[in-house]
C-alpha cells in the first residue's frame, strides 16, 4: 500500500510542524536560534504557496483545501506572533487585532458554509503575504535601524487585514 501525498498533506504537514517554530523561537534568544526560528517559519510559510500552485495546476482543489489552507496560516501567523508577544518582541495588540479578525472570519466562514466555500481573495493572499514578512522582520535578530521599516511593514499588514476582512464580508453578502 503506497501513500499518496496531495496538497492537502501538505497542509497538514504546515499545521503538523508549526510547533518547531515555536519551539526554536523559545529555545534560546540567541542570534542563530532567532535564525532559526525564521527559518522554519518561512519554509512553512513557503508550503502555503506551494500547495496552492499544486492544487490548482493538478486540478486538485478541493473544498476541504480551500478550508484548511486558511486555517493553516491562522495557526502559523498566530503562533508566531502568540511566541513573539510572549517573549515581549511583538506588541500584543497587533496580536489581538489580528487574531481576532482572523478567528472572527474563520466562525464567519464556518456559519455560512452552506453557501459555499468562499475563496480567498487577492487582498486575503496579499494580507498572508505581508503578516508572514511583517511577523518574520520580529523574527529575525535585525538592527534597531531596520525597526522603522519592520514596523511600516507590519502597520501595511494591519491596515490589509481590517480591510480584506471587511471585503470579505461584503463579496459575501453580494453573493447572496
Amino acid at each position: 500500500m503506497s501513500i499518496q501525498i496531495t496538497p492537502n498533506w501538505l497542509t497538514v504537514i504546515r499545521i503538523v510542524c508549526i510547533p518547531a517554530g515555536v519551539w526554536s523561537l523559545f529555545h534560546s534568544p540567541s542570534a542563530l536560534w532567532q535564525c532559526i526560528a525564521w527559518l522554519i517559519y518561512f519554509v512553512l510559510g513557503l508550503t502555503d504557496i506551494a500547495d496552492g500552485h499544486w492544487a490548482r495546476k493538478s486540478n486538485r482543489t478541493t473544498s476541504l483545501g480551500a478550508f484548511l489552507d486558511p486555517v493553516a496560516d491562522k495557526a502559523l501567523i498566530g503562533s508566531a506572533m502568540i511566541s513573539l508577544s510572549i517573549l515581549d518582541r511583538f506588541p500584543w495588540w497587533i496580536t489581538i487585532v489580528i487574531l481576532a479578525r482572523e478567528i472572527g472570519i474563520t466562525i464567519f466562514r464556518l456559519l455560512v458554509i452552506r453557501d459555499g466555500v468562499i475563496p480567498a481573495s487577492k487582498g486575503g493572499k496579499l494580507k498572508t503575504v505581508f503578516q508572514g514578512f511583517g511577523v518574520g522582520f520580529f523574527i529575525l535578530p535585525l538592527p534597531h535601524i531596520l525597526f522603522p521599516l519592520r514596523d511600516t511593514f507590519m502597520a501595511v499588514a494591519i491596515a490589509l487585514t481590517i480591510g480584506s476582512g471587511i471585503d470579505y464580508i461584503v463579496k459575501w453578502n453580494k453573493s447572496r
